[in-house]
C-alpha cells in the first residue's frame, strides 16, 4: 500500500497577519484578516475601497463596503497603510508606507509611485506652535496627451 503523495502547500500568512494586526493595536477579526490578506499578500499597491470590495467579493469574503472603509481607515491609523487623497471624494490607500510621492493618472483613475529622490522640496514653512511636520505628499496629476 502506498502512502498518499503530499504536495507542497503554501504556508499560511494567517498567523503572521494576526501578529501584525495585534502589534498595530487592532483586534484580528475574521474580516480584518481577510482584508489584510488581500492587501498585503503581494507587491506594494494602491487600492480604493471599491476596488478592495470587488476583490473581497471575488475571493468569497462577505464584507460590506462600510466595513471596508472602516477597516482601511483603521489600518491607516495603525500605520499599516498610507492614505492618498486625490480630491475631496476620492482616496487611495498605499501599502507602501515609506516616504514617496505619486502620479495620479486622471484618465485611468489610478495612482503610480514616484521615487522620493525624484522630487526635492525646499522652503517648507515652520509648523504651527506645538506641531511637527510628519511628511509631505506630492501628487502630480497627469493625462495622456492627445495627438
Amino acid at each position: 500500500m502506498t502512502s498518499p503523495q503530499k504536495t507542497a502547500a503554501e504556508p499560511s500568512r494567517g498567523p503572521c497577519l494576526m501578529a501584525v494586526l495585534r502589534m498595530a493595536g487592532l483586534r484580528p477579526t475574521r474580516q480584518r484578516l481577510a482584508l489584510a490578506e488581500l492587501l498585503f499578500s503581494g507587491e506594494h499597491r494602491h487600492v480604493n475601497a471599491e476596488q478592495l470590495h470587488s476583490e473581497a467579493a471575488e475571493a468569497g469574503v462577505q464584507v460590506s463596503l462600510a466595513t471596508i472603509y472602516n477597516s482601511l481607515h483603521q489600518f491607516r491609523q495603525a500605520g499599516l497603510l498610507r492614505e492618498i487623497s486625490v480630491d475631496a471624494a476620492r482616496s487611495y490607500f498605499d501599502t507602501d508606507t515609506t516616504d514617496h510621492h505619486h502620479f495620479y493618472i486622471e484618465d485611468e483613475e489610478r495612482i503610480e509611485d514616484i521615487p522620493s529622490e525624484s522630487i526635492r522640496i525646499s522652503g517648507l514653512p515652520d509648523a504651527p506652535d506645538g506641531m511637527a511636520i510628519t511628511h509631505v505628499d506630492v501628487i502630480v496629476r497627469v493625462q495622456k496627451t492627445r495627438s
